[in-house]
Formats: structure tokens, C-alpha cells, sequence
């Protein structure tokens, strides 16, 4: 379990990027920051593994203070995926998986043979063990990066915007990946995005922020839709427009659903007395 405690963030520019922020972050789910820029999401985030420290407050892992942690010990028992990967382009694609464990002691064969089975859990083959990050493609690539930051078996894993760079299709096979892999392992994921759709696809708990970290809602995203918090998060999510404001329309073959655009969005089943 991640608590954050009254947690505020002041950057020497005396920008106020996090204030007061207050939060517990539930062990074996998957919770979702989701806002605009300037929202304090990804320095949330980056609060976890002490890549940035809070200016006041505290964070909590498993009830132990994170300031007590040495920063770097701390880092490599938390999985971190970014936005382009950040592979090493020096290394192969084994090598790069295995970059954790080697550091952390594990002999290198050993490594490598983890990462080779790594491979297999993200989805890809093992005949691109032997290529450089810049010979794959770029979902590859995110796909590999996935797996590094699961490599040392870590508790957390920390995803900032992992998806944002990859083109419509392939997002949606790496999200789908992420469903099907959070469901096998159970790791307490903490995955931020300024996306409403992949914030309600991926998360079990979802955190709406305004501008500052401020908390606009916290909750499921059948509870988000059900009742939005105020009329920021009605229209952060869509709630009165395009493809989450459906509505019924009967035809002569039976009822489907539209979006507030008037597009089909589904077909209605099992609802013969509907209308």
C-alpha cells in the first residue's frame, strides 16, 4: 500500500506543483492519475521513488516512511516505465531487461535468463533478444521497456504516460497487455495519463486532479460516471457529450445505442420491454 500524507510540492520557482495532496494508493490495483498539464500527475508519481522529494508531507510504502529509504536502493525495487522507453540504445534488448537485476547482484547469466522469460510474459519473441532498441518498432519498444521495469520482481510498478507515444492501434494492444498482465501478477501499479478513456480502461481506482494536485475525485469509473464529483469532472469525462452521453433508439430490427453525436455506439440485448 502507497499513502501520501498532506504531501505538497514546491519547486524553487516557487511553483506549486502538489498541495496538500492526501491518498491511499490500495496494494495489487491498478490506480490511474489522470489530468491536464500542470495537474501535478507525474510529479506525484515521481514522489514514489524519491526522484523528486516532497517539500512537506509524507509517503508511506507499506507503512515506512520513504525519506528514511536511500533514494537508489529504493528506485531499484520499483518498476518504472516512461513514455519512450528509455532504453539504453548501447544495449541489446536482453541486456536492457536485465539492467536491474545485474545492479541489484544477480549473476549476469542468471539475468539473462530471467530476461529472456520476461520477454515471453510482455508478449515478444525471443528471437529480438539479440537487437538494439533503435532495430524495434516502437510498440516493441514499450513493450521491452514493460518488461525492465518488471525485472526485479518489484511490489510497484510505476508507469508515466507509457502509451502516449505509439500510434491508436498499437496503444490499444499495450493496454490490452497491461490488463491481461496486472491480472496475472497482481503488482501495485501506479499509471498516469491525461487520457479519460485509458484512465477508465486500465484503472481500479481512478484519480480526477485540477491544476496544483488537487483531488477533483477519487473512485471507480462506474462511480466516477454514476455520479461526477462536480461540473469540472462532468466535463472532464465527456459525461453530456460524444460517445459516453448514449441514449436508445429503437429500429425496426430492435434498439441500439447512439453517442451524443447520433453514431451507433452497440447493440442493445436483453431488453425487449426497453423504450
Amino acid at each position: 500500500m502507497i499513502e501520501f500524507r498532506s504531501v505538497t510540492k514546491r519547486f524553487p520557482d516557487g511553483t506549486v506543483a502538489v498541495d496538500d495532496f492526501s491518498l491511499v494508493l490500495p496494494s495489487h490495483k491498478t490506480t490511474v492519475l489522470v489530468g491536464s498539464s500542470g495537474s501535478g500527475k507525474t510529479t506525484l508519481l515521481r514522489m514514489v521513488n524519491r526522484m523528486v522529494d516532497p517539500s512537506s508531507g509524507s509517503i508511506e510504502i507499506d507503512g515506512e516512511d520513504t525519506s528514511t529509504l536511500e533514494p537508489v536502493a529504493l528506485r531499484r525495487r520499483i518498476g518504472y516505465v516512461m513514455q519512450n522507453s528509455g532504453l539504453l540504445p548501447h544495449l541489446k534488448v536482453l541486456d536492457n531487461v536485465a539492467t536491474v537485476p545485474v545492479l541489484n547482484g544477480v549473476p549476469r547469466r542468471e539475468a539473462r535468463q530471467q530476461a529472456l522469460t520476461l520477454l515471453d510474459t510482455v508478449g515478444l519473441d525471443r528471437a529480438l533478444a539479440d537487437r538494439y532498441p533503435s532495430q524495434l518498432s516502437g510498440g516493441q519498444q514499450q513493450r521491452v521497456g514493460v518488461a525492465r521495469g518488471l525485472a526485479a520482481d518489484p511490489n510497484i510498478l510505476l508507469m508515466d504516460e507509457p502509451f502516449g507515444a505509439v500510434d491508436p492501434i498499437v496503444r490499444d494492444e499495450l493496454q490490452q497487455e497491461l490488463i491481461r498482465l496486472q491480472r496475472e501478477l497482481g503488482k501495485t501499479v501506479v499509471f498516469v495519463t491525461h487520457d479519460i478513456d485509458e484512465a477508465f480502461l486500465l484503472g481500479d481506482q481512478v484519480v480526477i486532479l485540477e491544476q496544483g494536485g488537487r483531488i477533483a475525485q477519487v473512485g471507480s469509473p462506474t462511480e466516477i460516471m454514476e455520479a461526477p464529483a462536480s461540473d469540472f469532472v462532468a466535463s472532464f469525462i465527456g459525461a453530456d457529450r460524444g460517445k459516453r452521453a448514449l441514449s436508445i433508439r429503437k429500429t425496426e430490427h430492435g434498439f441500439i445505442l447512439v453517442d451524443g453525436e447520433g453514431r451507433a455506439a452497440g447493440v442493445l440485448v436483453g431488453t425487449a420491454d426497453a423504450g
